[in-house]
């Protein structure tokens, strides 16, 4: 007998003995059958892990409409049927922690998303978000397409826009404090005033009115940087009073980054609000050591009843955009005024010494990669930061300063700074949970160019078959609780993230043995390996690891 039926055999036992989904040897189904209506689709006899980290069990799964109908041995009467012999099935991922907003509307299939299984997307995150407008900015806009549609100011809107474009995959998103400073406080290092913080409230109040899930905070980035934790505190006491989630990209993740964790824990204490820290990490090796500690200090604070979760990436590079070399104070104002810093010399002698602090922290410009550009400047993609200035015949803060330049500020780049070690410490926490802060790509088409993080192709794959199957930091049915109940729980998403009947048929069968991430740093637009099937909200999606074309995802508003 061959390895796969004797494992099959030894589930199918620990089944009966009272784990799992149901009794499936004895024939128990649950759920209502009725023999008049046939099932839309059956999933036969995959090994089944239901998401609540119980032991998987053999059983099938039926469908009707958008909602899981019955699990069991349900029969053979369905529109479909998908043999998932040898397979396994899980809830689909929920991706807690994304980019993923506008390039929906370039592809709405949702590539890079889909085809590693997510059928749940969390964007909005590091204090972004493409809403709210201010009235000055909306009015200017209002006679003008955005992405094919009317200009949205809300939340509501941009959801409308979302909703007429028809997307592959489900939806929620946070509402950026960055965009709401912009707004009401705008865009340099001061800080707002009591009725400017009651503007601010009320505004995010009208977003989760409309369905956003909370705020994300992102304050290693201009304008959210330039808040007080006062100010913090009094917007999560709107989060709070709502039970939605306030998401944190810290102040530091390195020399600091325990100061930020607690003061992150602080905004949580004094408000009341429930805390997702943001892509843990302790950057740059003189940090490594702190991983330990910072975990500490996040127990404690669990234990004395904050409501606290983190996520994390399974990759020991991180990802952002090249304009953080540039200091905070140099940040202020609008893109146009942070470009005549640059160009200015006096200025740029400063922006150069805290640019070259940053690379030696990183540890060398080796470890800093160019991922995007155009143009002339298309040569430098895939190129380390010493490459690019030996190319260039510049030194290396003058190169980032005339690439920031040619490409108006936006240039992204990938940098090595963390370890493995610490990578498996967090995922492997009782607390954390993988998310990929990725964006939605495609290989093919207008989001195919560059070399973005591998994470957005490849992030639940790598967790599920690097780290659980091969390294087996977790076991199977921890890992993939980690990636559907866990972040559902955290989002407060009803009916989702569990196999479980009456629950949306958000469906993934893959093959455990062959799941695998594919995309890499120097080709980065593939999709992963092992994805069989995926269904979201009762609809084939993915089929024999082919998209079908649907596009049956909805938006996920609060509540």
């Amino acid at each position: 007998m061959d390895k796969k039926v004797s494992r099959r055999k030894f589930i199918k036992t620990s089944a009966l003995i009272g784990c799992g989904i149901g009794l499936v040897g004895s024939g128990t189904v649950y759920g209502c059958i009725n023999s008049r209506n046939r099932f839309d689709i059956i999933i036969k006899n995959g090994l089944v892990y239901s998401g609540n980290g119980d032991l998987p069990v053999v059983a099938d799964i039926a469908v009707k409409d958008d909602k899981i109908a019955a699990i069991g041995q349900v029969g053979e009467s369905a529109n479909q049927i998908i043999d998932a012999d040898n397979l396994a099935v899980s809830p689909g991922f929920i991706d807690i922690h994304t980019h993923t907003d506008t390039n929906l509307f370039i592809c709405p299939e949702g590539d890079s998303r889909i085809y590693q299984g997510i059928t749940t997307d969390v964007g909005g995150n590091c204090g972004g978000s493409p809403f709210p407008y201010s009235d000055e900015e909306f009015e200017k806009q209002k006679n003008q397409l955005r992405h094919g549609y009317a200009p949205w100011q809300h939340v509501d809107g941009f959801f409308d826009a979302l909703k007429k474009n028809r997307i592959s995959i489900n939806y929620a998103t946070f509402t950026g404090h960055g965009d709401l400073r912009s707004v009401v406080v705008g865009n340099n290092d001061i800080p707002s005033t009591k009725e400017q913080t009651e503007q601010m409230k009320n505004l995010l109040q009208h977003q989760i009115d409309c369905g956003s899930i909370g705020i994300s905070y992102g304050l290693e980035y201009a304008p959210g940087s330039y808040a007080n934790t006062h100010e913090l505190v009094e917007l999560c006491r709107v989060v709070a009073k709502n039970d939605a989630l306030y998401a944190i990209h810290m102040r530091n993740e390195d020399d600091y980054v325990e100061e930020a964790i607690k003061e992150a824990i602080d905004i949580a204490c004094q408000s009341g609000a429930r805390i997702e820290i943001s892509h843990l990490k302790a950057q740059n090796e003189n940090n490594w050591h702190k991983a330990s500690d910072m975990l500490k200090i996040i127990e404690e604070a669990h234990s004395s009843g904050i409501d606290i979760a983190f996520d994390r990436y399974p990759y020991t590079a991180f990802s952002t955009g090249l304009s953080t070399f540039i200091p905070l104070w140099a940040r202020q104002g609008s893109s146009g005024e942070v470009l005549l810093r640059l160009r200015d010399s006096a200025n740029f002698e400063k922006i150069s010494r805290y640019a070259k602090s940053r690379i030696k922290r990183l540890g060398g410009g080796q470890n800093v990669i160019i991922t995007s550009g155009d143009g002339e400047n298309a040569g430098y993609i895939g190129k380390n930061l010493i490459e690019c200035a030996e190319i260039s015949h510049k030194e290396e803060s003058e190169f980032i300063r005339d690439i920031l330049l040619a490409h108006n500020g936006h240039v992204d780049m990938v940098c090595f700074a963390m370890t493995e070690d610490n990578v498996k410490m967090f995922l492997s926490h009782k607390l954390g949970m993988p998310a990929s802060d990725g964006y939605v790509y495609s290989p093919v088409g207008e989001l195919s160019t560059g070399k973005p993080h591998p994470r957005s192709y490849g992030t639940f794959p790598r967790f599920l078959g690097k780290y659980c199957r091969d390294e087996k930091i977790v076991d199977l049915s921890t890992g993939i609780m980690k990636m559907t109940k866990l972040p559902a729980s955290r989002l407060n998403l009803k009916n989702r993230g569990t196999i479980q009947t009456g629950n949306f048929a958000d469906i993934l069968v893959f093959d455990m043995d062959k799941i695998a991430d594919k995309a890499e740093f120097t080709n980065p637009h593939q999709f992963a390996a092992g994805i069989k099937h995926v269904f979201v909200n009762g609809v084939h999606t993915i089929n024999n690891g082919k998209h079908t074309g649907a596009r049956n995802g909805i938006i996920l508003r609060h509540g």
